[in-house]
């Protein structure tokens, strides 16, 4: 692992072609016979610090179609979060199912996995029927997984019947010093990022693209006005970028005046702080309040010129749900990913069913969504935003920070990459973006 690393830090990618992969090498997991570790807790007493585990794993095979790649830097995404503290169930389900698969799936269902869904390295080895892809490319993998063998899934890849999450719903993740992907999920790295900053996009643009921006999502257009949950979020960052550099405008929902003043520094102008507002959607755990909807709305208006918005960027989920139904405009767009608050919404459907509004489901990205979203990182037109960094030993604390909503923007892991601050190969043009790559920076 030692001669793969230096000979990506010294710039010498002919020459790993030729060397070995190694037998095993480190990586984030957590353990099957650790999956009830906390029954009875709450899932605010669930620590990501006891479950993730970095140890020393058997290299798997590589099978047909798949690349192995050596990871320099990787982020931790709330599907990691989820892994971690084992809700809304364990993922050694998906782990179990997938094995069953075929033969070549079967090395996914381990008494470990190793998570993360997110890279930027070196692809290390390729398996047979790998044209596109070679040793010492540089690359950032999405985290689409798919088998293509169903007609479903070639009209859009996230409709194929075994569409998986990679480092999720499937094995040998990206928090790690070698990951396992198949060839169709990488994409070349933007040569202006450092290792950490690539790693940091993936998931979190990609989702966001497909949510606002493609047709399969809201096909947000310019002049469309935009509520954004989160805007300063590992999600909301992106979203909030996609919006202003397409033209709409968006309405940025924050939780204190920090995250108010980031989305500014985007360009954002019209912001709602939630912690100053004090809006308080629910009256108790069973009842919703109608009256701190129409509270919303009316902010909203104020901000908008009178205006309601076209879409809603939902990712919350049961927190916000009811409220965000209630102030889409008359055949306004609910467009609705994860739910970091809670799964099961509640809406009153009066306001979704006589304002002909509709209700539409994202999840992730097919690989064209991803590329295009990927190339709007390598145009500059996108900007990663990461916070912070933390080395792989200390992945723990970095998904803790996630599940507490103690960070901004996207946090970042350090796997092979020794320190941050290498990778760049086009210095020139970082200079260009420089401000608005470190815009969340230590924040």
């Amino acid at each position: 692992m030692n001669e793969i690393r230096d000979a990506i830090l010294s710039d010498q990618l002919d020459a790993v072609a030729g060397l070995a992969v190694p037998e095993s090498y480190r990586a984030v997991l957590v353990r099957k016979d650790e999956q009830d570790m906390f029954e009875g807790l709450t899932t605010k007493d669930k620590d990501p610090r006891k479950s993730l585990h970095v140890e020393e794993v058997p290299t798997p095979e590589l099978g047909p179609g798949e690349a192995i790649v050596a990871v320099m830097a990787s982020s931790v995404n709330y599907n990691t979060v989820w892994t971690s503290i084992f809700e809304p169930v364990s993922t050694f389900g998906f782990l179990e199912r997938y094995g069953r698969v075929s033969e070549l799936t079967k090395k996914h269902d381990l008494p470990y996995h190793v998570v993360g869904s997110d890279l930027a390295g070196v692809v290390l080895k390729v398996g047979p029927g790998v044209n596109k892809w070679k040793p010492g490319d540089e690359v950032v993998a999405h985290c689409l997984s798919v088998e293509l063998e169903d007609p479903a899934g070639h009209d859009d890849t996230m409709m194929d019947p075994q569409q998986r999450i990679w480092g999720f719903e499937t094995n040998f993740g990206g928090l790690a010093e070698l990951a396992l992907v198949k060839s169709n999920q990488l994409m070349p790295k933007p040569g202006h990022l450092s290792w950490e900053e690539a790693a940091a996009p993936g998931l979190v643009n990609s989702t966001a693209y497909r949510q606002l921006v493609s047709r399969n999502g809201a096909n947000m257009k310019q002049g469309d006005t935009v509520l954004i949950w989160g805007a300063s979020g590992g999600l909301g960052s992106y979203a909030t970028q996609m919006a202003l550099n397409g033209g709409a405008i968006p309405v940025c929902v924050v939780s204190s005046p920090e995250k108010a003043e980031i989305v500014r520094k985007m360009g954002a102008e019209l912001v709602i702080d939630r912690s100053a507002e004090q809006y308080a959607f629910w009256k108790d755990e069973n009842t919703q309040d109608v009256k701190e909807w129409q509270r919303l709305g009316k902010k909203i208006r104020e901000l908008t010129g009178g205006e309601d918005v076209d879409i809603v960027f939902e990712h919350p989920g049961r927190e916000t749900f009811g409220a965000s139904v209630y102030v889409a405009k008359k055949g306004g767009t609910i467009v609705t990913c994860a739910s970091t608050t809670g799964y099961m919404h509640q809406y009153d459907n009066r306001y979704l069913w006589m304002n002909l509004k509709k209700i539409l489901s994202s999840h992730f990205a097919n690989y064209k969504e991803a590329w295009e979203a990927n190339r709007l990182i390598d145009k500059g037109l996108i900007h990663p935003t990461l916070s912070k960094v933390y080395p792989m030993e200390e992945v723990g604390q970095a998904a803790l920070d996630v599940h507490r909503n103690a960070h901004q923007g996207k946090v970042g892991v350090l796997t092979l990459a020794p320190e941050e601050g290498l990778g760049v190969r086009n210095q020139e043009k970082r200079e260009q973006h420089l401000e608005a790559i470190n815009r969340f920076r230590g924040v």
